[in-house]
This record gives C-alpha cells, sequence and structure tokens, in this order.
C-alpha cells in the first residue's frame, strides 16, 4: 500500500476503485484538504510540526517581523489613498500561523493609530486546526471588539461589500493543480491509479475543455516528454476575490514567474514539489497526507484573470524590490548587525533567495492608477505580465 496518513490513503482508494483514475489535481485536493485526514485540515501533533523552521516548511513571516512591518506601512498608505474610509477592512487569505496577522496588528497599533482605529482584520482559512493556532497567536487582540472575523470560505463574505485590502502570502503555490505532459499523442493529463495497493501516475486525455483551452496560448513550443503544472483554481479564485472586494486592493506575494517564463521550453520539468521536515522531493505518492505540495504560480494569469473580472493591474515587483520601497533599509539599520534578527531580515532580501524568487502582484478597483511606495522599483518591463492566455 501506498504510504501516508492511513485513513486518507484508503479514502483516496476508494475513491479510485469506485469511479476509476482520478485526475492528478483531485489527487492533490484530497491529500491537502481532505475534510478529516487532509495535511492542512488535520490538527498536527505539535503547533511547529508542519509550518516553521522545525515543521516541513517555513514562510516569510516565520523568517522576521519585518515582511508585517512592511506590509503593515503599504496598507497605511493604501486607506490614504482611498481616502481615510470609516471602515477599512483587511482580508488576508491562507493565514498559516497567524504571524502575519500579528505583525501587521501590532506595527498599526504602535505606529499608524489613526489607521488602526478604523482597522478591520478577516481571517479565510477552512483548517480547524490552523484557525487554532491563528487565536493563540493573536490572543492578544481577541477582547478588541469587531477587530477580528474568522472566515472558512469567502463566500461567506457579501460580494462587493468589503473596502481595504485582500492579501494572500504564500498562499496560492498550495492550490492542487492539473498536472500534463507532451507526448506522442499531443498534449495528455497525469491521472492518478491505483494498482496493486499503490498509487500510479498515468497519461490519459485532458480532463475539461478549460484546461485545453489554457493550454493552448502557452503550449506551441514544448518538446515531447515537456511537463508542467496549470493553476486553473487560481484565477476562479481571483474571481472570487474582485467579486467581494467594494473598494480598494489586492496585494499576492509568492513564488512563481510570468508565463513566458514558467512555461519556456527549456523548463520541460515543471515546478511541482513535495516539502517535507525541510527536505524537497517530487514524489507526491510518499507520505501522502504526510507531506506538502506545491507548484510555482503564473503571475500572468492571475493578472488576466483579476482583469477580466474589474481588477486593474497596478504594478507586479519582486519582494526585494517591493520591500525596498517600503524602507526595509531603514528598518534593517535599526538591527544590531550580526544578530539573529539581522541576519534572518536579510535572508528576505537575498537576491538568489527569498529576494527575487517571491514576486508580488498588486491590483487595484475604485480608485485611479494609485502611486504605491512598494512598487517604486519595478525589475520586470511593463508588459511582463502580457499573456494571451485566457484569465
Amino acid at each position: 500500500m501506498s504510504t501516508g496518513h492511513p485513513e486518507l490513503v484508503a479514502a483516496i482508494a476508494s475513491e479510485i476503485a469506485d469511479s476509476g483514475p482520478i485526475p492528478f489535481v483531485r489527487f492533490m485536493e484530497l491529500a491537502l484538504y481532505h475534510p478529516q485526514f487532509g495535511y492542512y485540515m488535520r490538527s498536527p501533533e505539535s503547533p511547529q510540526e508542519r509550518i516553521g523552521w522545525r515543521g516541513d516548511f517555513y514562510t516569510s513571516s516565520d523568517v522576521h517581523p519585518i515582511l508585517g512591518q512592511a506590509l503593515a506601512k503599504q496598507a497605511e498608505q493604501m486607506y490614504r489613498l482611498l481616502g481615510q474610509p470609516h471602515s477599512f477592512t483587511i482580508v488576508e487569505m491562507g493565514p498559516g500561523k497567524g504571524l502575519l496577522a500579528k505583525h501587521i496588528l501590532t506595527t498599526c497599533a504602535h505606529r499608524y493609530r489613526s489607521f488602526f482605529q478604523h482597522l478591520r482584520y478577516v481571517l479565510v482559512d477552512r483548517s480547524p486546526a490552523m484557525r487554532e493556532l491563528q487565536r493563540k497567536n493573536l490572543a492578544t487582540w481577541l477582547d478588541r471588539a469587531g477587530l477580528l472575523t474568522w472566515v472558512d470560505d469567502l463566500a461567506n463574505v457579501d460580494p462587493h461589500s468589503l473596502t481595504g485590502l485582500f492579501f494572500s502570502n504564500e498562499l496560492v503555490d498550495s492550490f492542487p493543480v492539473h498536472r500534463v505532459q507532451v507526448t506522442a499523442n499531443g498534449i495528455e493529463e497525469l491521472w492518478v491509479d491505483c494498482r496493486d495497493g499503490r498509487f500510479v501516475e498515468c497519461l490519459m486525455p485532458l480532463s475539461s475543455d478549460t484546461l485545453a483551452h489554457r493550454l493552448r496560448p502557452v503550449s506551441a513550443d514544448w518538446p515531447e516528454g515537456y511537463r508542467t503544472e496549470i493553476n486553473l483554481r487560481a484565477s476562479e479564485w481571483m474571481k472570487q476575490v474582485a467579486q467581494h472586494l467594494n473598494r480598494g486592493f489586492v496585494l499576492t506575494i509568492d513564488y512563481g514567474h510570468t508565463a513566458q517564463d514558467l512555461y519556456r521550453s527549456d523548463r520541460k520539468h515543471g515546478t511541482f514539489l513535495c516539502y517535507f521536515r525541510q527536505s524537497i522531493n517530487e514524489e507526491p505518492f510518499l507520505r501522502v497526507g504526510e507531506q506538502d505540495m506545491t507548484a510555482h504560480v503564473d503571475f500572468s494569469s492571475l493578472a488576466a484573470a483579476g482583469e477580466s473580472h474589474t481588477l486593474q493591474t497596478t504594478g507586479f515587483t519582486n519582494q526585494m524590490s517591493f520591500l525596498m520601497g517600503l524602507g526595509i533599509e531603514q528598518m534593517i539599520a535599526e538591527l544590531e548587525q550580526d544578530s539573529p534578527q539581522f541576519k534572518a531580515a536579510i535572508h528576505l532580501l537575498k537576491p538568489n533567495g527569498m529576494g527575487t524568487t517571491f514576486k508580488v502582484l498588486i491590483q487595484h478597483k475604485g480608485i485611479q492608477q494609485p502611486d504605491l511606495d512598494g512598487l517604486q522599483y519595478k525589475p520586470f518591463f511593463g508588459s511582463a505580465l502580457t499573456t494571451q492566455s485566457a484569465a
């Protein structure tokens, strides 16, 4: 039998036995988000087991509070650009352990007190285990009436009701993806079967016309054997975000590329990876439900999806340039050189690491083209996000 969480392995095997092979996107959905046994939905034995320096992976908020401080500064400027509305809502989607929320709220309370008086913070997370951990990390703010709200899905928020900022940090890379490969028969999709008690991949026709439509503009130069991922869920998510924002901004931080870069012909093995205890592998059928799975984000499709649903592209940059525009150099200067805090903050700026691998896409709605501090430095050409792929 394939290794992993026993009840989850059995549930996936049972679905395959009932209906036949399933697209890899369905397998990934079950592995990560099965309501009872999925990787993100289950309570870990230790709060640090999953995310953090001792977990399977770490995020920018685990590195240093300086990212939250910079985001607070950017949010406060957005508040002013919107005319200082009576209520400014920050909606954080996929808030992890709640550390970014903690750092943002702490910074606003101490440095931007007028803004803080008008601030509301909504955390969107469908995992009961993660919501419990977020409440522990945000315990300081639980008694402040009306400040914090949890929802398990944006569907629980009234459409066109919010003025403020929707943002996510390392959320989109965890959406289940379709995996495809060029064969002698054209482009086929990876499906998952269960044979002799083990999960195995098999190539079959594409599972949807939507997937075929998304592939057409990016696949012309792919050689036989080329394998990659298509994240259809990301475009649907962006559409949902646009529908719930009345006026304001959408800020997406993640590791990824423009479509031109992500789907170039020499990137023939795709970007799909699994993370387990700070190690990387490409074996999704090992430790099913006990390791994270990710794929790099196609920012061109995110921008196109937004533009198709009332969001205008404000700008696109990398994390290093975004943080520099918000004055991270001054923030770092306040730290003692060679201290662990100083080294951790520098880690967010590394040119060959988090500084350039992580990208920042900002979109706006209901406001003329804004001039944001976080977009002062743009290392990409203005047409970098241009793509023919449909949203």
